[in-house]
């Protein structure tokens, strides 16, 4: 089991690229289920015509996709994270999310993470910012979810 103080704190640009290998594999799973909910909707419920903003159905439409977006992102991280604690960006670069306490995260603390770290995305990323200043390099979604990010070593 890691322990915080035998690593090294991972930078703002590390976690930025892993992110970014992250999203390429999420964004392939958005565009299957969009697909998939627009299919599914479009025949179910407009007999193969596009549903258009003055179907009825238009606003529960959107709101089921924006809906299974939402959970399909937090199950991927919140799987990655509570199983091992690296999703392929994060093994890729070397970086593992652990607990406070030094295991694995509980789904409690992913789902935390997850919400802060939207959040410090949707104010314009100034909770990953935060980063710079912290002496542990934590962003706020680390902190209030009690997890920390560290650099594994090659092998």
């Amino acid at each position: 089991m890691p322990y915080i103080s035998n690593y090294l704190p991972v930078s703002l640009l590390k976690r930025l690229i892993a992110f970014i290998y992250d999203l390429l594999l999420i964004i392939a799973i958005f565009m299957i289920l969009g697909s998939l909910i627009s299919i599914l909707t479009t025949f179910i419920v407009n007999g193969g015509n596009a549903i258009t903003e003055e179907h009825g159905f238009y606003l529960i439409n959107k709101m089921i996709v924006l809906s299974t977006l939402f959970l399909s992102s937090l199950f991927f991280y919140g799987w990655f994270w509570t199983h091992g604690g690296q999703t392929l960006g994060m093994k890729t670069w070397r970086i593992q999310l652990i607990s406070n306490d030094g295991g694995n995260i509980s789904w409690k603390q992913a789902f935390i993470r997850y919400l802060a770290a939207a959040l410090s995305w949707a104010i314009l990323g100034i909770g990953f910012l935060w980063s710079l200043v912290d002496h542990k390099k934590r962003c706020w979604h680390d902190i209030l979810s009690s997890s920390y990010l560290v650099q594994l070593e090659k092998k």
